[in-house]
């Protein structure tokens, strides 16, 4: 392993260890290019992150394994390294990392950060988030062009509604649109605000966009609100996301988004793009918005349909689809592998499966992501669906774990 590499970055000394350690094998690209690169763009990154407690996502042994969330700030850390207590809605207590310049966003990268996980709330207010944020989800088997059609309608519902809309890609399947707001609403009311906004491009696109909490019962492009609840990030603007190939979660012109193409966003795209150009979310700080309008819309609409309860008095939502689980793994390869070997158990039912049907849902755990797959036998003929199976992955994300103190 190479020497560690002290960088002088705003008027400070930022020690970057195992410059030379790949983190991008395929693309070519090394932790100290990593860094490097969030200080090309550092002016456009801040932008999204500057003052927030930042959850740390940190992958300490590399891009093919898991990364472990961090809340806690390290103990040993630069004594110009702020911190922000935040109060979890578990009951937990975190000192977070808040970034405020160069120096430190390369000090977050030095610890194995690769994209950057703001909380949507200044670290001098805590209880009232300045960005509402939409997050673009499609179902498997859904195109690009109809993301960016969603996205369209997306802008039309918060403009029409005195907001201003901010696009970028996700550098993942899907799209985000960001509006700033004024730091005087709750989180839940923020969170009722963006389910209004999902709720009326459903209305406006019914046969593009889903509104819909429960996975099995969505089609087209989900409107995500669930994003500006508490204790939710999301990858900032000039996030690079952990991708064979490095694409950046990038911000664009409305001008730029029919013809986007999110493969096109790498890391040495962008730097280029942001050294002719700059940053085309410059002027995001000026158009902060109300969300009464968005308010009273949701007082009209009343509330969303709750799905129905199970029966015995358990309180629990019963699903309206035929859902069979089959894994619950660590990794996203022993899950998949599990649903590999119930397929082969199963081959009279694999070719009534739709793409949709297949439902791999990444598990926020205490400190990492495990993975669960399920599948709903909607197209499945009832005299041919399988029942419910032992597990062919049952991993429990909880065992051994301590409770978060309180």
């Amino acid at each position: 392993m190479s020497k560690p590499q002290v960088l002088e970055v705003a008027g400070r000394e930022v020690t970057i260890t195992h410059p030379d350690k790949l983190v991008f094998p395929d693309a070519g690209h090394t932790k100290l290019d990593l860094v490097r690169y969030y200080l090309a763009v550092a002016e456009g990154a801040l932008r999204g992150v500057a003052g927030r407690p930042m959850i740390l996502k940190r992958f300490v042994k590399g891009l093919d394994q898991e990364a472990f969330f961090q809340k806690r700030a390290p103990t040993k850390r630069p004594d110009w390294i702020e911190v922000a207590t935040l109060r979890y809605a578990s009951g937990g207590v975190a000192d977070e990392v808040v970034v405020r310049d160069a120096a430190a966003l390369a000090w977050v990268v030095n610890l194995g950060c690769v994209d950057l996980n703001p909380h949507p709330v200044r670290a001098e207010d805590l209880d009232h988030p300045d960005e509402l944020r939409i997050d673009l989800d499609p179902v498997p088997g859904v195109d690009w062009g109809q993301i960016v059609a969603v996205a369209e309608v997306a802008r039309e519902v918060l403009t029409d509604h005195g907001l201003t809309a901010w696009a970028k890609t996700s550098g993942s399947r899907g799209f985000h649109i960001y509006a700033p707001i004024a730091p005087r609403w709750a989180y839940r009311e923020v969170r009722l605000a963006a389910e209004t906004v999902a709720r009326e491009v459903e209305h406006r696109a019914p046969d593009l966009a889903t509104s819909k909490w429960w996975k099995e019962e969505r089609e087209g492009v989900f409107v995500d609100f669930n994003q500006n609840a508490k204790d939710r990030t999301v990858a900032s603007a000039y996030s690079v996301r952990p991708t064979a190939d490095a694409r950046v979660s990038t911000p664009l012109s409305w001008a730029e988004v029919p013809g986007c193409r999110p493969e096109r966003f790498t890391l040495p795209a962008v730097l280029k793009r942001f050294a002719d150009g700059g940053d085309p979310w410059a002027g995001m700080a000026d158009t902060a918005g109300s969300l009464e309008p968005l308010l009273g819309l949701a007082e009209r609409l009343g509330p969303a349909v709750k799905p129905p309860r199970g029966a015995g008095g358990s309180g629990r939502r019963a699903s309206t689809m035929p859902l069979i689980e089959i894994a619950r793994a660590k990794t996203r390869d022993e899950a998949m592998a599990g649903l590999a070997r119930w397929k082969e158990r199963h081959p009279d039912v694999v070719p009534h499966l739709e793409a949709a049907d297949v439902l791999v849902d990444g598990m926020r755990g205490r400190s990492s992501i495990w993975y669960r797959i399920r599948v709903n036998l909607q197209h499945v003929p009832a005299d041919r669906r399988p029942a419910q199976e032992p597990l062919e992955v049952d991993y429990d994300p909880w065992a051994g774990v301590t409770p978060f103190p309180r």
